[in-house]
């Protein structure tokens, strides 16, 4: 009697461990261009991870990131690229795309279309959808630079996404957190940025 007790017990310890081994780690993508990949620094001063050691450290959570940033990305890119990502199902995805077609001037009812469709694909696997807004510089002009700005605001809108309007912001055009081409922030820039997509996402978690 006593061993078929002893045999039901690690039997049931060995179901236990089975379905805890199953258990997946909350995983977030970042889905971005040189900004999210971290051109210039290390990829472990990449905000995506910093963000990662952030939640560790402050909520006591492992979490999983997909650093999805590539250098030169469009928002076409990044549409491509999200099918590949999605096989690694996700639950938490942010976009931060959209600043390369800004700055080559591309038509903006293109990147839109984009972008909603990037969202429309994440949405549809299950995953929670937060949106990084970019900004043009003003010389290009107050039309373009204003519907450049409005059009994450009509998707954001549009769909209900938890947003931040500027991905940059308190970094864009502050020598001491840019590299010298004043663009891709430094390594003290990705901490400024962890810290606020911390605060963003965190009650995502």
């Amino acid at each position: 009697m006593k061993k078929i007790i002893l045999i039901i017990f690690i039997l049931l310890i060995q179901t236990v461990n089975a379905k805890g081994s199953d258990i997946q780690k909350e995983t977030i993508l970042f889905l971005g261009d040189s900004l999210t990949e971290g051109l210039g620094v290390n990829k472990e001063e990449a905000y995506p991870s910093l963000v990662q050691n952030l939640i560790k450290t402050n909520l006591n959570k492992e979490i999983s990131i997909i650093n999805g940033g590539v250098s030169g990305s469009t928002t076409s890119d990044g549409l491509a690229r999200l099918k590949w990502y999605l096989r690694k199902k996700p639950s938490i995805i942010l976009i931060a795309l959209g600043a390369n077609d800004g700055l080559r001037g591309l038509n903006l009812k293109k990147t839109q279309e984009n972008l909603e469709e990037i969202v429309i694909n994440a949405k549809d696997s299950g995953a929670k959808v937060l949106l990084a807004g970019m900004l043009m510089p003003p010389n290009y002009g107050p039309n373009y630079t204003q519907d450049f700005e409005k059009m994450y605001r009509d998707i954001q809108k549009k769909y209900n996404l938890k947003s931040m309007p500027f991905l940059l912001d308190g970094i864009a055009g502050k020598q001491e957190f840019n590299q010298r081409d004043g663009i891709h922030p430094n390594a003290k820039g990705h901490i400024l940025i962890a810290k606020k997509v911390f605060e963003f996402l965190k009650d995502e978690l």
